[in-house]
């Protein structure tokens, strides 16, 4: 054994680690907060599970429209400055709603609207956020740095909707107020941050380079197939749009019992994610992989068939500890497989999916549930999730294969 070797050093010794957490974890309670407040009062305002739904589109129309371009920003520019800017917007909307909340005219319509605008906000902070990871911390730890950046951001997700359900229950204007000061304090924490190197000036944008990032994804099946199991799976499954229609028809629980049901998943992710930050995941990925997500969909099932408040709690517990999983293996399979100079590209992609599973997966149980009632159409996305299990272990047979995060040699 080599003498000189010393052993490495703990995550939170790092302090770019350390502002980084910090970023993350504002932003997301931020975000938790902002999602409590504006569903609860579309809800309020209009009683249609439609309207629900329709947050989520508006949030996704940015996301699909700019991604392309998002990636390049993140690699010509600084991520951190990108990722400030993204936070400024998004502070800014939620700022129109706190001032039209204060002067009685919260409506519908802005409510939609300033969902537009953090969904533009967030189409350029998501890739530049998640790609600048592995020029903060060294490569040999970035694993444990994935899924230590996961547990805090899921810690928020618990956070960020319980806060989110007693502040929405004082005051709208109070909530939207306090979510534009903990995003913009994100922004400038961001700016503080030290990284190891800068990003290099690019090539010159072109058609090719344009579209390199969802290249080099659908190039790697094993990419593909992570980035596509989890789309599909929460575009037809997610039920986090329907939660405040339990909370208020079924269970009759009030905004806070919403932010308990927002928070659940969360608490189970965040355990797992603790977990795999100690002991991380590191053979028979693949597997894994699409264990966990077949648990998702059985949890949905569960949820969709639960006889009390407590049983839904803890069935989206177990959703949310399995989703982590699943994330944690995706995301560090990306950061690892991804050369430096695209990551900001291939997480423009990533990130697009990521949105639009989960907002157009809203979209589509706020639809659904208008259609066929709020039970059925959570019932049948869990039986959706199993189906895309099943269906995806034939068609992505090296992703079931995968046993490390490495590229196999």
């Amino acid at each position: 054994m080599n003498s000189h070797s010393t052993p490495t050093p703990p995550l939170l010794r790092h302090p770019a680690f350390v502002r980084f957490l910090y970023v993350r974890v504002a932003a997301t309670v931020a975000l938790q907060m902002q999602v409590v407040a504006v569903g609860w009062q579309m809800y309020a305002l209009t009683g249609s599970p439609f309207r629900l739904g329709l947050i989520g589109l508006v949030q996704f129309v940015p996301v699909a429209a700019f991604f392309l371009l998002t990636g390049h920003v993140a690699d010509r520019y600084d991520r951190r400055l990108v990722t400030f800017v993204g936070e400024v917007i998004e502070a800014l909307a939620v700022g129109v709603l706190a001032i039209a909340s204060a002067m009685g005219r919260l409506s519908p319509d802005l409510l939609l609207a300033m969902a537009f605008v953090v969904g533009t906000g967030r189409a350029f902070e998501q890739p530049s956020v998640q790609s600048v990871l592995p020029n903060i911390v060294p490569a040999e730890i970035l694993p444990r740095a994935v899924a230590g950046s996961t547990s805090a951001s899921q810690a928020a997700i618990v956070a960020g909707p319980a806060l989110g359900g007693i502040l929405v229950a004082l005051s709208p204007t109070l909530i939207f107020s306090v979510c534009a000061a903990i995003w913009l304090s994100a922004g400038l924490v961001m700016l503080s941050i030290a990284v190891e190197r800068i990003i290099k000036p690019r090539a010159p944008v072109n058609l090719k380079t344009l579209f390199s990032g969802l290249s080099f994804i659908v190039g790697h099946r094993v990419l593909l197939g992570a980035v596509l199991l989890d789309l599909f799976a929460v575009l037809l499954g997610n039920a986090t749009a329907v939660l405040p229609i339990f909370a208020r028809d079924i269970f009759a629980t009030g905004p806070l019992g919403f932010g308990l049901l927002r928070a659940a998943p969360a608490a189970g992710a965040i355990m797992t994610a603790l977990t795999m930050a100690r002991w991380p995941i590191s053979a028979r990925l693949g597997r894994v992989m699409f264990t966990a997500v077949a648990i998702f969909g059985i949890g949905t099932i569960v949820l969709a068939l639960s006889p009390s408040f407590a049983v839904a709690l803890a069935a989206l517990v177990v959703m949310g500890a399995s989703d982590s999983i699943s994330v944690v293996i995706r995301q560090t399979m990306v950061q690892i497989r991804t050369p430096d100079e695209m990551r900001g590209r291939v997480y423009a992609v990533n990130s697009m999916v990521t949105i639009t599973s989960n907002q157009l997966g809203d979209f589509r149980a706020g639809t659904a549930a208008s259609l066929f009632g709020t039970i059925p159409s959570v019932l049948i996305g869990g039986g959706c999730i199993v189906a895309i299990v099943l269906i995806s272990t034939k068609i992505f047979r090296e992703l079931l294969r995968a046993d490390t995060y490495e590229p196999a040699r």
